[in-house]
C-alpha cells in the first residue's frame, strides 16, 4: 500500500515543487526585463535629450529608480514614498494622494515625456519609440502582482500536508516487521526528504520577499539606479 501511495505522493510533490519554482523563475524573468527596459529607456533618453539638459536628465534618472524601488516595496506590502528620491517640488504632493505608488510614478513619467513633446524637446517619432518601454513597465508590474496575489490554492497545499502526515505516521508499520529497529532511521530519513521538498516549495512560491531564497530585488533595484544614473548623467 505504501509503495502505491508513495508514487501518488511523489506526483503531488513534483507538481507542488514545479508550480512553486515556475512562480520564482517567472518573477526572475520579469525583473530581468525590468533591468533591460530601464537601461533601454535611459539609452533612448540620453540620445534624445540635449546634452546640457541636466534638469530632465536628473529627473528621469531619479524617477526611473523610484519606479523600480516602489515596485519592490509594493510587492512586499511596504508601499510608501518617504524613501524615494525627490526629483522636484511637485513630487511629494502628488505622492501623498497616491494609493498605488508605482502606477502614480508611471503616470508621472508619461506626463513628463508628453510635456517634452509639447515643448518640442523630443519629436513625435521619439515619443513613439519611448512609449514601448513605458508600456512595458506597466506590464511588468501587473505580471508581478499576478504572481503575488495568486497563491497556490489553500485546499491543495492543505491536502498535501495531510497526505504527507498520514503517510509518515503509518510508514513505520510497513518497515517494522522486516527491518526491526532500523525502521527508525529509515522513516526519519524519508520524513526529512518529504518535509524538505514541501518546505522548499513553500519558501520559493512567493519570490518577492526578503528571505534568503527570494529574488534579490534589493540588489537589482540598486543596480538599475546605478546603471540609469551612469547613462543619463555621468555620460552627459
Amino acid at each position: 500500500m505504501h509503495s502505491l501511495l508513495g508514487v501518488v505522493l511523489g506526483l503531488f510533490l513534483v507538481f507542488r515543487t514545479n508550480s512553486a519554482y515556475d512562480r520564482w523563475w517567472e518573477g526572475r524573468k520579469l525583473w530581468g526585463s525590468y533591468v533591460n527596459n530601464t537601461r533601454n529607456l535611459a539609452h533612448k533618453l540620453n540620445a534624445f535629450l540635449p546634452q546640457d539638459d541636466l534638469e530632465n536628465r536628473h529627473w528621469f534618472s531619479k524617477m526611473i529608480s523610484n519606479l523600480v524601488a516602489s515596485t519592490r516595496d509594493h510587492l512586499r506590502n511596504e508601499a510608501g514614498y518617504t524613501n524615494l528620491q525627490v526629483p522636484d517640488e511637485h513630487f511629494l504632493p502628488r505622492m501623498r494622494k497616491a494609493i498605488h505608488i508605482p502606477n502614480r510614478i508611471s503616470s508621472l513619467l508619461y506626463e513628463r515625456v508628453n510635456e517634452l513633446y509639447r515643448k518640442n524637446v523630443i519629436t513625435g517619432n521619439h515619443l513613439f519609440v519611448i512609449d514601448k518601454e513605458l508600456k512595458e513597465f506597466s506590464d511588468i508590474i501587473g505580471a508581478c502582482e499576478r504572481i503575488k496575489n495568486t497563491p497556490i490554492p489553500y485546499s491543495y497545499t492543505m491536502y498535501l500536508k495531510q497526505f504527507i502526515f498520514i503517510y509518515i505516521i503509518t510508514l513505520p508499520l510497513a518497515f517494522v516487521t522486516k527491518t526491526g529497529y532500523m525502521a527508525i532511521p529509515m522513516v526519519s530519513l524519508i520524513t526529512f526528504v518529504l518535509l524538505g521538498v514541501e518546505l522548499i516549495a513553500e519558501e520559493i512560491e512567493d519570490p518577492f520577499g526578503k528571505d534568503i531564497n527570494d529574488l534579490p530585488t534589493d540588489e537589482l533595484s540598486e543596480r538599475i539606479a546605478e546603471n540609469v544614473e551612469e547613462i543619463l548623467i555621468q555620460k552627459s
